[in-house]
Order: C-alpha cells, then structure tokens, then sequence
C-alpha cells in the first residue's frame, strides 16, 4: 500500500454512506430553514449546534479529499456556504460560523498532511456526529 493520499476504493462503505448521511441532513437544514425571527439574532437556541456542524464541515473539507474523496474536493464548503445562506444569520455570527470553520480546517491541515489511520477514523466519527447534530437542528428547530 502506497503512502500519502489514498483512494476510497478500500475503504468500508460506512465511510462513504456516513458522509453521504452527514451531507444530506446538512441539505435537510438547509431546506427546512429556521424561524425567520432568530434569523436577526446575534445567537440563536440551536447556536452551539451550528457551531460545532461548521467545525465538523471544516474538518472533512480537509480529510475527505485528503483520504481519497477526490470528487468531495468542494462539497463541504459548498455545505457550509448553503447553511449560512439558509440561514441568514448576522454578520457576526456568519463570521464566528465562518471562522469555526476555518479553524477546523487549518487545525486538521497542519497535523494531517496525508491519509492515516487516525485521519480514516475522524472522517468517521465526524460524519456521524455531523449528521447527529444537523438531524437535531432540523428535528428541533426547523419550520413546521
């Protein structure tokens, strides 16, 4: 087996189906929307959900591609960008959303320069956990 960037063709296909589960429930927040009035709020009740989903998708905008994912090259910030127009937020929390995830980013760009084991396990962890907080936000607080 080579080193550096891998191919997903090996790798379990719960890695795969979680991203894909992570992606479309971050669609599902966007579709659904939130209450128009906790638009205009500096914070909202789901705001720490919001928050940590824009870490997780800062996150795998570094790893997908980097363990293979090729074709998700702009799938995450893509996500990230459609959340923040959905939701329309300040402009100060559209920058507190927009640094949590670049942070991520970064972080996982400095200590993961290729595809490990370890980075293998985050993109799982992360794409459920994702899924998990973006099937609450809507759940909880999307519109009726």
């Amino acid at each position: 087996m080579r080193r550096g960037k891998t191919s997903d063709e090996g790798a379990p296909a719960r890695g795969r189906s979680a991203a894909a589960r992570l992606s479309a429930w971050a669609l599902a927040v966007v579709l659904v929307g939130v209450p128009l009035v906790a638009r205009a709020q500096e914070t909202v009740p789901y705001d720490d959900q919001m928050m940590r989903l824009a870490e997780i998708l800062g996150a795998l905008h570094h790893l997908r591609p980097l363990c293979g994912a090729s074709d998700e090259a702009q799938v995450w910030r893509d996500q990230m960008s459609a959340l923040i127009e959905a939701e329309q937020p300040s402009p100060e929390r559209a920058k507190r959303l927009i640094g949590r995830f670049n942070a991520s980013y970064r972080g996982l760009m400095e200590t993961h320069r290729i595809c490990s084991d370890t980075a293998r396990t985050l993109i799982e962890r992360y794409t459920a956990e994702g899924a998990a907080l973006a099937q609450e936000v809507v759940v909880r607080w999307g519109r009726s």
